[in-house]
């Protein structure tokens, strides 16, 4: 069985956890986030260990897969709200760039029109270089959700390589078309 449950997870300094009934609230320096979460399972908190713990109620195989997933979920609350996340993307191609215009990004992607896409508030980008750029927020699901649909716009082609990709993420090639 995993242990991820049994996790103690730490609050940082400047983090405020609350839980009320099956609802925790953690509100940090980035900004604030709020989860309902299953009652099969019981959040403890801390204040004068500055510690928060997930217990489950029963041995079910569901209670303890929901055990591992609250606790990771919490911890990535927490982890957000005082440090962040980021998600940083590479686009390949040629004539391939973006652009950021206030909380909107211009993609130029090869095809006949520019994508634009509208950011939430919560989420800021910044353009490393024409070819590069960085998603940001307190919302590890947001943040990876708008990387998802930003990198939907042209995925990358296992051919050429072209498209949207993440920094770091390998794509393998495959050898084209032989004429014999």
């Amino acid at each position: 069985m995993s242990k991820v449950g049994k996790r103690i997870i730490s609050i940082p300094e400047g983090v405020l956890v609350t839980v009320a009934g099956n609802t925790v609230t953690v509100k940090g320096p980035k900004g604030e986030l709020t989860k309902e979460f299953f009652d099969v399972i019981t959040v403890n908190v801390d204040i004068e260990k500055n510690e928060v713990t997930t217990v489950r109620t029963n041995e079910v195989k569901q209670t303890v897969m929901l055990h591992g997933t609250t606790n990771s979920i919490i911890q990535g609350m927490v982890t957000g709200v005082s440090e962040g996340f980021e998600k940083t993307l590479e686009i390949n191609g040629v004539g391939y760039n973006v652009v950021a215009q206030g909380n909107k990004l211009v993609l130029s992607l090869g095809k006949s029109h520019k994508d634009e896409i509208e950011l939430p508030a919560d989420i800021k980008a910044e353009v490393i270089s024409p070819t590069e750029f960085k998603l940001s927020g307190f919302d590890k699901q947001k943040v990876g959700e708008y990387a998802a649909i930003i990198k939907a716009f042209r995925k990358p082609e296992p051919y050429g390589g072209k498209g949207i990709r993440y920094k770091g993420e390998y794509i393998r090639k495959k050898a084209g078309k032989v004429n014999k």
